[in-house]
């Protein structure tokens, strides 16, 4: 009997639907992809990088975003490989790995030896998620942000960034992009802060959306009003806004050795519902 490899292309417009009724088998966990296919047709020129599929039998079985961010989407272990040689074939624009834990640990093992040592690996990452009302009490003061917050809530921004990443956003002369991607999700409505006598307290962002769920990102508490309890009750507060207005399902992952910031999600409602990795370069 005649069979075909299961082959690797780059996904475009005609994909889209094929693509996101892909993804959206699990719309949480892949909520970052499905929305950059929402927001950009599957055009390469507004990913700033490619989506591939692999195809078996003309039927989508996996995919993977390749841009600044590598993620992949489904698939099993040889189907993440096809992604990696393919990945090898071209030089590196990517600067993190990340997604699910035994699909990056698949990805790394062909990828490493090509790309070279990465700046860190963090291969334990909880990926929590609500579905429902907050544990605890949202805190009153915790709002969506404006542009005339900007003095205040981008150096936070910056600060979470680079106490979080290791390096700041600014750094290499990306300050201008990145206090645009600041503003843009403050005129998003995708900003969310807490403020006591003009100074920022609290602040969170939604980083992706789709009509499934939204995925949280910049979790900030600015070190002079830490073990206040802050975090916890901000993030009921964020999860009741974005639930209200964005998505059904509010979504993050976290550190496995920040146990400071596992427990505020915890006390706030949020459980593990998978197990992320990323490497970073």
């Amino acid at each position: 009997m005649l069979t075909t490899r299961p082959s690797v292309r780059l996904l475009g417009a005609p994909d889209l639907d094929e693509f996101l009724a892909f993804a959206d088998a699990d719309p949480v966990v892949n909520v970052f992809a499905s929305h950059r296919a929402r927001t950009t047709n599957l055009e390469p020129r507004w990913l700033g990088g490619e989506m591939w599929g692999r195809f078996s039998g003309g039927r989508m079985i996996a995919a993977c975003h390749v841009g600044a961010n590598l993620v992949p989407i489904g698939g099993t272990p040889d189907d993440l490989r096809a992604f990696a040689e393919r990945a090898c074939g071209r030089s590196r624009s990517v600067s993190t790995v990340v997604g699910p834990q035994e699909s990056v640990e698949v990805l790394w093992d062909a990828i490493g030896p090509v790309w070279g040592r990465p700046r860190e690996i963090r291969w334990r990452q909880p990926h929590l998620q609500i579905s429902g009302p907050p544990a605890v009490a949202p805190d009153p003061l915790v709002r969506r942000t404006t542009r005339a917050d900007l003095p205040q809530l981008y150096p936070a921004c910056v600060a979470m960034y680079t106490e979080e990443v290791g390096i700041s956003p600014e750094a290499g002369g990306a300050g201008t992009l990145y206090r645009d991607r600041v503003a843009q999700l403050v005129s998003r409505g995708w900003s969310f802060a807490r403020f006591e006598d003009g100074r920022l307290a609290f602040k969170a962002e939604v980083a992706c959306a789709t009509p499934h769920a939204a995925q949280i990102q910049g979790v900030y508490v600015p070190p002079e009003f830490r073990g206040r309890g802050l975090a916890a009750a901000g993030m009921a507060a964020v999860v009741e806004l974005v639930r209200r207005d964005i998505a059904p399902t509010v979504s993050l992952y976290v550190n496995d050795w920040n146990a400071t910031a596992r427990a505020a999600y915890a006390r706030a409602g949020f459980t593990e519902s998978a197990r992320f990795a990323t490497v970073m370069f």
